[in-house]
């Protein structure tokens, strides 16, 4: 067939394999994420609902539940963002792009994505500087590094950047049929 590029079998089988093993790797990241979210979340809710009732019943405050919870929501609002971006559910507005042609389309988006990951890694960078600085400054009630409300800004950088990575390279509906 004239005009046709065939790459090696070997070649395919190689890309595949690396695919597969980048998949499996960002899905097990993926699956340990999900699992610190939901306790973040379930702590948090609880601490409030605790707080709350010993408030209003006891005329009781725990002192540590407020900083407590609002560590927990910092912590679960960063870790959400990579499985945002998997899921493709992060606000966008893209009534335009999404008239375009399939392959343009996609272009457009591996295009952003591209851009996006980039922002990700400045991000990550200047978030280190950021944990640094704060490694010396306690919190006010735990006597705890404030660093803590810095730490998950890091891991949601690079958690983000390797989805946005993958999607550049292999094509933005890579995880279409997968589990969430």
């Amino acid at each position: 067939m004239k005009g046709e590029c065939h790459q090696p079998a070997d070649s395919t089988k190689a890309e595949s394999a690396v695919l597969l093993l980048c998949l499996k790797l960002l899905e097990f990241i993926d699956k340990i994420s999900r699992w610190v979210l939901i306790v973040n979340m379930l702590l948090m809710t609880l601490l409030v609902v605790f707080q709350v009732l010993t408030r209003y019943l006891f005329s009781y405050s725990i002192a540590w539940a407020d900083e407590v919870s609002r560590l927990t929501f910092v912590w679960a609002m960063f870790l959400a963002i990579p499985h945002g971006l998997k899921a493709g559910v992060h606000v966008g507005i893209d009534i335009l792009v999404r008239k375009l042609p399939t392959t343009w389309f996609e272009g457009v988006s591996r295009g952003m994505m591209m851009f996006c990951a980039l922002l990700c890694l400045v991000v990550f960078y200047y978030g280190i500087g950021a944990t640094r600085e704060k490694m010396q400054e306690l919190m006010p009630i735990l006597n705890f590094t404030a660093a803590v409300y810095y730490i998950p800004i890091l891991i949601s950088m690079i958690h983000s950047f390797f989805h946005l990575i993958l999607q550049v390279i292999f094509g933005t509906k890579i995880w279409e049929g997968r589990s969430p």
